[in-house]
């Protein structure tokens, strides 16, 4: 039988519209998961900070940060002002410790990096006995220009070593409240500067009761927070209490991450493994407090079931690792949580992340 040449014609032009149709449909799905997946997929940035170490150190020397399921960490080379009052940052590149000299910074983020590990490099002050950076008190604008340049010379150094070593993140400052509400004029002058030679990720580092106050978040690709938020007055706190107490954070950051249009990074967080650990998480045990792995886990526990899933969080750095077992003095308290309870909480939040 023959088939008239239109209605050839039809039926062809129908076969090509149906076809059309298919070909835009399974083209507007792959737009819409190309969309989508990224977003999905997105491993947070889960990080460990090192402990700068006095000697060398080896390929041995990074392994156990696989343990953590980190696939970032932090280096700290710190310099140091003799008092609040006292200007100056010095930077000891001839005596200090290994791990915070030039070549060892660049040796250990490429131990770092040949183990799969990113870098955030994250140098600070360290004054006098342990005077918080944040109160730094100057009374003349002399005593200002000296400690602007100085800490240029210093902070411009490591930009350089992150830049020729491909440093993945670099922070700019660490805890440094009345510097930066009294110079902000500098802080984009050098943020500026640091741009010029450094092409990565930027941040700083604000403590928790003061990021809301930092004016150049714009200029960076982070908000970084130091994230000692107080979140228990308990011996052992629960995670009912904490999850509550959670809360009033959470709405705070992503209000500031909403405002900015940048996510939320924890430049450090961390609890002692002691008793009333959520109280006042920046502080470290005295005599007067026992060892309580429990209090740790469980903080630990609660951030990552409260925070690690927001949209607005990007990830952060574990406070802290310790290469050489010499500097653990007095460790069964304190932040770091090897060989706790909590080692083990992290590693399967972290692997958690990394899957997406």
């Amino acid at each position: 039988m023959l088939i008239p040449k239109s209605s050839i014609k039809k039926i062809l032009l129908l076969l090509l519209t149906i076809g059309l149709l298919s070909c835009n449909s399974k083209s507007k799905d792959l737009a819409q998961n190309k969309a989508v997946d990224p977003k999905a997929t997105a491993s947070k940035i889960n990080g460990i900070t090192l402990v700068a170490t006095r000697d060398s150190i080896d390929h041995t020397a990074i392994l156990p940060f696989k343990n953590y399921n980190a696939n970032y960490a932090a280096i700290i080379p710190y310099a140091w002002m003799q008092s609040l009052e006292e200007p100056k940052v010095t930077y000891e590149e001839i005596r200090g410790w290994w791990g915070e000299k030039p070549h060892g910074v660049a040796k250990t983020a490429s131990l770092m990096k040949d183990q799969g590990i990113k870098v955030l490099l994250k140098p600070q002050i360290w004054i006098g006995r342990g005077d918080y950076t944040g109160s730094i008190n100057l009374k003349s604008e002399e005593a200002w220009k000296t400690l602007e340049d100085s800490y240029t010379d210093y902070i411009m150094k490591f930009a350089q070593i992150a830049a020729r070593e491909k440093i993945g993140m670099f922070c700019i400052g660490t805890e440094l409240d009345s510097f930066v509400k009294e110079r902000p004029a500098y802080w984009l002058r050098l943020i500026k500067n640091i741009r010029k030679v450094y092409a990565g990720e930027l941040t700083y580092a604000a403590n928790w009761d003061n990021y809301k106050h930092v004016t150049f978040w714009s200029d960076l690709d982070y908000v970084g927070v130091d994230a000692y938020f107080p979140l228990s007055d308990e011996k052992t706190p629960d995670a009912a209490t904490i999850t509550k107490n959670w809360q009033k954070w959470k709405d705070e950051m992503k209000g500031i991450s909403e405002k900015y249009d940048k996510k939320i990074l924890f430049s450090e967080y961390g609890y002692i493994s002691a008793d009333y650990a959520g109280k006042e998480p920046w502080k470290n045990a005295g005599e007067d407090r026992e060892v309580n792995e429990e209090a740790q886990h469980i903080l630990f526990e609660q951030l990552y079931k409260n925070i690690w899933q927001e949209d607005w969080m990007a990830g952060g750095f574990v406070w802290k690792h310790h290469a050489e077992d010499s500097k653990w003095r007095g460790y069964e308290k304190r932040f770091t949580p090897q060989n706790k309870k909590a080692q083990q909480t992290i590693a399967k939040a972290y692997r958690k992340a990394s899957n997406g």
